[in-house]
């Protein structure tokens, strides 16, 4: 049992947003109201011209840097609390995920089910994911967010963090297809736990008797697994609290400022993907959207507030199930289209590519955009719904069409705010994923 109800955990997840705001306000202001001045009594001797100007300049960028290491200082205290909740969450995502795949491909029996089962699955996916690249592309070419910006003022060297990585066919292989499953399950690299789960299943479930027990205890752990997941899942506010308040008390509010177009673009898109394609596609299936949202509310305010859908995983198997979609299609479908189908994650890769090359004013052809979406459908596959992964691979795209690199620092500020929405439109992606592929095995729910 966890720690606290469904509303209840959604009341204090939600007061824990609120309080992560206020203290982080608070602070960002007590901070600013003891900002450090350096003596400038020597500048008084100077003659006005360009060395004085630059001594001045000079002086006030070390008051900045001060004042910003002064709010990191803070905010790493906050984001404390949220490391210990992501910990957590990280603690039961490789054991879960290979209990439920195992069990759920053991369940559905024979080889060529799992096949059927998963050409669905990857159809679906394939199509999603397409249509998520194309609303990206769609919304940056009509509203042009990137042409309200100016590079030219950024500070760049924020990027450094960020590496990128060209995606070849080669090292996406080997990212696949794992040497050692427990070097993966340490790393928490979902795809070859995927690959891993779905042979042990298969194989299980070919076996007879001999691969019986093996099922057992695996349905076992999966069981246990959900268990731990609902005591974590009790220190969620404590995380979301953290989360909240050590981004504020660094960034400010402020940080609003300046980048409301781009956030009103980006999440009027994430809005239009979820009330009108998701819609238009569970109506089809002749699936109950709403009442779809009402059950998977919880996982998706969770990744929302989190910005990890990945943090949402163990929440939305749970009440994917209660809301009638059986276990051998939920721990199938889920843990694969967090692998394959990061709705969020994946428009905004093209999004914030062309986004980065309008601000620096260059202009994309069709056929490079085309070209990015049919890039982009590979390298993101396989990218965990953690926190700031996309930027690695927005990263490798800006190489690729030879777009400068630090125009991800226009994005560094603001990327907790898009990623909170993107994660949330993770887990709807992938729940309504699970639902449609039941509706095709022929579930009623």
């Amino acid at each position: 049992m966890a720690l606290f109800g469904s509303n209840t955990l959604i009341r204090w997840i939600l007061v824990a947003m609120f309080a992560g705001l206020v203290a982080g306000y608070y602070v960002n202001r007590q901070v600013e109201g003891q900002r450090f001045t350096f003596d400038r009594s020597l500048l008084n001797g100077m003659k006005e011209g360009e060395g004085k100007q630059r001594a001045e300049q000079f002086l006030k960028a070390q008051e900045d840097q001060f004042m910003a290491n002064s709010k990191k200082a803070v905010a790493d205290k906050f984001a404390i609390l949220s490391d210990i909740f992501m910990h957590l969450i990280k603690m039961i995502i490789a054991p879960l995920v290979l209990a439920v795949l195992v069990t759920g491909v053991a369940k559905v029996g024979d080889f060529g089910s799992v096949g059927r089962i998963g050409l669905k699955t990857l159809l679906y996916f394939t199509t999603a994911t397409l249509i998520a690249l194309a609303l990206g592309l769609v919304l940056v070419n009509i509203f042009r967010p990137g042409e309200t910006m100016n590079l030219s003022q950024l500070n760049t060297t924020s990027t450094s963090q960020v590496v990128a990585t060209k995606q070849t066919a080669r090292n996406f292989i080997d990212h696949v297809i794992p040497e050692s499953i427990f070097r993966s399950m340490a790393a928490n690299d979902i795809l070859p736990i995927v690959v891993f789960a779905l042979f042990i299943g298969v194989a299980a479930a070919s076996s007879g008797s001999y691969g019986a027990p093996l099922i057992k205890a695996f349905e076992s752990l999966s069981h246990v697994m959900f268990k731990v997941t609902g005591y974590v899942m009790g220190f969620a506010p404590i995380g979301v609290f953290g989360a909240i308040a050590s981004v504020v008390s660094q960034q400010g509010l402020e940080v609003l400022k300046g980048y409301l177009y781009l956030i009103a673009c980006f999440y009027g898109g994430l809005l239009f993907f979820v009330f009108v394609i998701l819609m238009v596609i569970s109506s089809v299936f002749k699936i109950k959207f709403l009442s779809l949202m009402r059950a998977i509310r919880e996982p998706a305010l969770l990744a929302f507030s989190t910005a990890s859908s990945e943090s949402a995983m163990p929440k939305t198997m749970e009440a994917l199930e209660k809301y009638g979609i059986s276990n051998r299609i939920v721990s199938f479908v889920l843990p694969l289209g967090y692998s394959f189908n990061l709705d969020g994650s994946i428009m905004y890769m093209t999004f914030a590519t062309v986004f980065i090359a309008q601000s620096y004013g260059i202009e994309l052809s069709m056929a490079d955009q085309i070209q990015m979406m049919l890039i982009l459908l590979v390298t993101s596959k396989g990218m965990a719904g953690v926190p700031r992964a996309s930027l690695v691979v927005i990263a490798g795209m800006l190489t690729v069409f030879h777009i400068p690199v630090e125009g991800l620092a226009l994005l560094l500020g603001v990327d907790q705010i898009l990623d909170m929405g993107r994660s949330a439109t993770n887990v709807v992606g992938n729940a309504v994923a699970s639902a449609v592929v039941a509706r095709l095995e022929g579930e009623k729910f």
